[in-house]
């Protein structure tokens, strides 16, 4: 049957398990977009999905819609087209961007189909959580995005990336939402715009904190480096790309507040280093949870720190796992124990109360603790300690879920009483 298609744009055949938007664009991969819950009319037909999606290229912004066999794409200007045949060009622009951003030349249902032959964990979950691939995304945008990641989640690192277009880049465009009111739109800014020193100041007004500093300093460097024709810096973070992983993830981790984790997100994200994990505590709970993974030992204070070792010995197993596009596959995995898609992909969802997917936790790697205290100290620590909110951006063991749903209506001191109570009723 034909494709009811939204007034204003066109289709692609594409089936919601080689694509899933709801899924690709909501998982903590890509910051930028904007998601319009449609009105449920003839503006959205019943076999049409509920939203749209909404991103600022350069000199467009794109808009998609999806359907379970289509995916419905548009492109607005800042002005009009002048003529039919420059409108078409501007459509074919439009498709080659969306093939190359979604890496639609890769064939999704023919991965998971061998990851689900390799992986019995990956077997139980395909059905589920199909559609997730890879985005293709801007190296610069991407590097900056993943700087802000560090310690945080994935509505803060919505909200900076935001506050940094809207603050650094000149407005191309405004559209309505679906209420009828105007939305605008603004590009990424180039490095030569977040080079200049008093960028960090601001930046850290804006609440970026210790990230600030980094941005600036990583695009002084681009701009040291390669001038300030932002087309330089883009070739040559682009060519990346043609490097062995090796010597592009050397690169990459000379820039300011870039380490492993940052760079291996970059190198897959953007960079086309498909095996590549990034690794983290979550995806580190992943491995020992489905895979029997077991390195390391915990800390005094349960958690086990992020090393080098670890990290290798993560990658080394997942990889072996998965093969060649193991990043891709660990994406899955990532996206499926995330929180936030608890009810996905289930026939009757239990509606989720309070803020939607992007409030939900980015998780990272921990920061390097200080040494343990010992003695009275140390037990005095270990019974008064509250963790601190950056605590909870790994995956939630009993513990730490018990102590988020406790009342909030109570004092700290009152939540820490009920805590140690708690604990002596079950001794």
């Amino acid at each position: 049957m034909a494709a009811s298609i939204p007034a204003g744009f066109h289709a692609l055949p594409l089936p919601i398990i080689q694509l899933s938007l709801a899924a690709v664009l909501k998982c903590g991969q890509s910051f930028r977009w904007s998601v319009l819950e449609l009105p449920s009319d003839s503006a959205a037909p019943a076999c049409h999905l509920p939203h749209e999606y909404r991103l600022c290229l350069k000199d467009r912004v794109v808009c998609l819609r999806q359907s379970t066999e289509h995916l419905f794409y548009r492109s607005v200007f800042p002005q009009a087209t002048p003529t039919d045949t420059a409108s078409k060009l501007k459509d074919a622009e439009t498709l080659l961007w969306l093939r190359d951003y979604f890496q639609l030349d890769v064939d999704l249902v023919k991965l998971y189909r061998e990851w689900a032959e390799r992986d019995p964990v990956f077997l139980k979950l395909q059905d589920r959580f199909s559609g997730i691939r890879m985005l293709r995304q801007d190296p610069w945008e991407n590097l900056v995005s993943f700087i802000c990641s560090s310690n945080n989640n994935i509505s803060r690192i919505t909200k900076m990336v935001q506050s940094l277009c809207k603050e650094y880049s000149p407005p191309l465009l405004s559209l309505p939402n679906t209420l009828g009111e105007l939305e605008t739109y603004h590009p990424f800014p180039p490095p030569s715009v977040l080079a200049a020193p008093e960028v960090a100041m601001r930046l850290r007004a804006l609440g970026f904190g210790y990230r600030a500093d980094f941005i600036q300093k990583t695009a002084k460097m681009l701009v040291d480096a390669h001038g300030e024709d932002p087309a330089a810096a883009d070739r040559w973070l682009g060519e990346l790309r043609t490097r062995p992983t090796n010597e592009a993830r050397e690169e990459v981790l000379k820039f300011m507040g870039v380490g492993r984790k940052v760079a291996d997100c970059v190198l897959l994200m953007s960079l086309d280093k498909r095996e590549v994990i990034p690794v983290d505590t979550h995806v580190h709970q992943i491995a020992a949870k489905h895979y029997g993974l077991r390195v390391g030992g915990k800390s005094t204070n349960g958690k086990v720190p992020m090393t080098p070792k670890i990290y290798d010995e993560v990658n080394t197993k997942l990889a072996g796992i998965w093969g060649e596009y193991a990043g891709w596959a660990h994406s899955v995995l990532f996206t499926s124990d995330l929180r936030a898609f608890a009810t996905y992909g289930l026939e009757t969802p239990t509606p989720t109360k309070g803020k939607a997917l992007l409030d939900d936790p980015l998780p990272t790697p921990p920061i390097t603790p200080s040494p343990a205290p010992t003695g009275k100290k140390a037990k005095r620590k270990a019974a008064d300690e509250v963790p601190a909110p950056s605590d909870y951006f790994s995956v939630k063991t009993e513990e730490t879920s018990a102590f988020l749903a406790e009342d909030s209506s109570l004092s700290l001191a009152e939540r820490i009483k009920t805590r140690k109570r708690k604990r002596v009723e079950r001794a």
